[in-house]
């Protein structure tokens, strides 16, 4: 139980995909505009990132290796187009605020250096903590960076008023705040583990 919990909190913490590993900034940079669009990219990546792992762990010895890439990419198509219909069906708002990043998961590389660096080389159950210690990771990432830019750049939190009278700070609703937020966000992460 105790490798398993590792194996979980190893992806918020000590492995975190964007703030320690640097992967996934593309979608990071461009949905992190409000916080529901970051829970929203969040939930949909960890239950790729769930359902690609436990799969590809399930088939991985009936998989030649040289097919073995283009097989974890059909794999992993599967669960985002299941994904992106669910989105289309439930929450057609926040399918048209996400707009092509929730496609581009295929090509996510969080997804798919998990299944090529851990799932095809461990088991069903430990597969599944890390694609769900790497997916809240995420999501736990993307909540931070757009509950900042939303606050310091429209003034809400989950499109409500927070400061009555706050002046935005226009640059955190575009992408160079993005990139600026991230940037010291890096910074202070790789600090406090340095420090540790």
């Amino acid at each position: 139980m105790k490798k398993l919990l590792s194996e979980f909190f190893k992806g918020i913490i000590k492995e975190n995909p964007t703030f320690v590993l640097a992967l996934g900034l593309c979608p990071t940079l461009a949905v992190s505009v409000s916080v529901i669009n970051g829970i929203g990219m969040g939930v949909a990546a960890t239950f790729v990132l769930l359902g690609s792992n436990m799969i590809i762990a399930l088939i991985k010895n009936f998989i030649p290796a040289r097919i073995r890439i283009p097989c974890y990419i059909v794999v992993i198509a599967t669960f985002v187009t299941i994904a992106e219909l669910a989105m289309k069906a439930y929450s057609p708002i926040l399918d048209r605020a996400l707009g092509i990043y929730v496609p581009l998961i295929v090509v996510n590389c969080i997804v798919l250096g998990r299944a090529e660096a851990y799932a095809c080389k461990n088991s069903l159950v430990n597969s599944f903590m890390d694609g769900l210690g790497m997916g809240v990771g995420f999501t736990l990432a993307l909540i931070l960076i757009s509950g900042i830019r939303e606050f310091l750049g429209a003034g809400t939190i989950l499109g409500h008023t927070v400061v009555k009278g706050f002046e935005p700070v226009f640059v955190m609703g575009m992408p160079s705040g993005a990139l600026l937020l991230i940037g010291l966000l890096l910074g202070f992460f790789n600090l406090a583990k340095r420090r540790n």
